[in-house]
């Protein structure tokens, strides 16, 4: 079985005094992002099981998956220059890590592998619940939470993941782009408000 963690509960029918809930989990080490309807409702951070489709709770049976999204159904493309080192294409088909960002690093003696953590487990989580409408800056605090669990897995420390993380970043942003995806999703920029780096993707749009 298959460990989730719930970020999302609602009632699936609010004008109904007793209807099911509708929750959302996310499992961090094979980035897969789920609902189901359960007459029984959670807290953002329960952890759920998963056996094929169905979902369980303290073992016990709980519901059946409605949706399901996976990261490894998910194009990665490393062919442009993204300005925020990630990103990921308006219909979410595929994610985007700059060409120039390194694709290992060593942190605290181990290789991490960037399109593992910052792509799939990142990026792609992001896309999902910001093409569920949720606000730009939930969905980045909820990637954010996967990566680190992905990376703090792998028994790294994520304060040295970032300090590497972030040198290389900041290389990116300084570097001027060149060429940058037609269909990249300009929604972090916005909510940056970041008038500079949306110049430039414009200008260098393939």
């Amino acid at each position: 079985m298959e460990e989730y963690e719930v970020i999302e509960h609602l009632k699936s029918n609010p004008k109904l005094a007793e209807n099911k809930f509708l929750i959302v989990a996310i499992n961090y080490k094979e980035p897969t992002y789920i609902k189901f309807l359960s007459d029984v409702d959670f807290k953002v951070g329960d952890k759920v099981t998963v056996d094929n489709n169905d979902v369980f709770s303290n073992q016990q049976k709980i519901g059946q998956i409605n949706e399901i999204k996976k990261a490894n159904d998910i194009k990665i493309d490393t062919r442009y220059d993204i300005k925020y080192t990630g990103g990921y294409s308006m219909d979410g088909k595929k994610v985007y890590l700059d060409e120039h960002f390194p694709k290992n690093i060593i942190v605290d003696g181990k290789t991490i592998d960037t399109v593992e953590s910052i792509d799939k487990h990142h990026e792609v989580t992001e896309k999902w619940l910001i093409d569920d409408a949720y606000e730009y800056a939930y969905a980045h605090e909820i990637a954010t939470k996967i990566e680190r669990e992905y990376v703090e897995s792998l028994g790294v420390n994520w304060d040295n993941y970032c300090k590497e993380v972030n040198k290389n970043l900041h290389e990116v942003y300084a570097s001027k782009a060149e060429k940058t995806p037609s269909d990249l999703d300009l929604a972090p920029y916005f909510y940056s408000k970041d008038e500079k780096a949306l110049k430039e993707i414009r200008e260098t749009k393939n």
